[in-house]
């Protein structure tokens, strides 16, 4: 395996595993480094995987592909919204979704998949939306600044979703508790504070550039500003 196609299968693993170890996504009984190998078997994430690598002619684990869709790059742009929205559509014909047969544009990041795609949305106004947000916020790729770090965990300063029956936002600032390793093993390497990282469910996934975390912003950002537009049109 070619070194580039190497940190592509990497990359994907340490995103991939935090659901993949609640059962939530993927193949059962895989370890980390099984994961990228059984990538197909993520039925969430691999229609966009398929859909960036097409757009700009390459492999579904390339990095780039990877780091796009988990975290978000310019290449967003290089996809035909129509195309992907149509290719969402057949990839998960039958499923129960959320907003997805409502939406005029789609987009091939994480959040979208989260907040348009997974039927949790459609919760938020019925009744107490407080499940519906906690697994919204955790199943999001988000990202936040290391406070201090205490063992295997850590203290993340990082905005989380709020719902005020009206619109899904982004809320202040607040301390979060997560994990960066488990019986000695870790997603990424051990983290200092300061450190801007991304994390997903409860695992720190690894460290942040500032124009990654500028991507995750801007992705999540267009994410929720469609499925406000949605909600406001009932």
């Amino acid at each position: 395996m070619g070194t580039s196609l190497r940190e592509g299968h990497e990359l994907f693993a340490r995103y991939a595993f935090p659901p993949n170890e609640l059962g939530y996504c993927g193949p059962e009984s895989a370890s980390l480094d099984e994961l990228a190998d059984r990538a197909r078997e993520f039925d969430g994430a691999w229609p966009y995987l398929e859909a960036i690598a097409a757009a700009i002619g390459t492999e579904p684990l390339d990095p780039a592909v990877v780091r796009t869709y988990w975290v978000g790059s310019p290449l967003l742009d290089d996809l035909d919204p129509g195309v992907l929205l149509a290719r969402l559509r057949a990839a998960f014909a039958g499923q129960a979704t959320g907003l997805l047969a409502d939406v005029p544009t789609a987009t091939a990041h994480h959040s979208f998949h989260v907040c348009v795609v997974y039927p949790w949305v459609r919760f938020l106004g019925r009744g107490d939306p407080a499940t519906p947000l906690r697994v919204l916020q955790s199943c999001r790729i988000r990202w936040g600044t290391v406070q201090h770090v205490s063992g295997d965990e850590l203290e993340l300063v990082s905005s989380p979703l709020v719902y005020d029956g009206r619109r899904l936002e982004l809320g202040a600032p607040a301390p979060e508790v997560v994990r960066w390793r488990k019986g000695g093993s870790a997603l990424t390497a051990a983290p200092a504070g300061g450190d801007v990282v991304a994390a997903h469910w409860d695992w720190v996934c690894g460290r942040l550039g500032d124009a990654d975390a500028e991507a995750l912003e801007c992705g999540t950002a267009a994410t929720l500003d469609l499925v406000n537009r949605l909600i406001a049109e009932g």
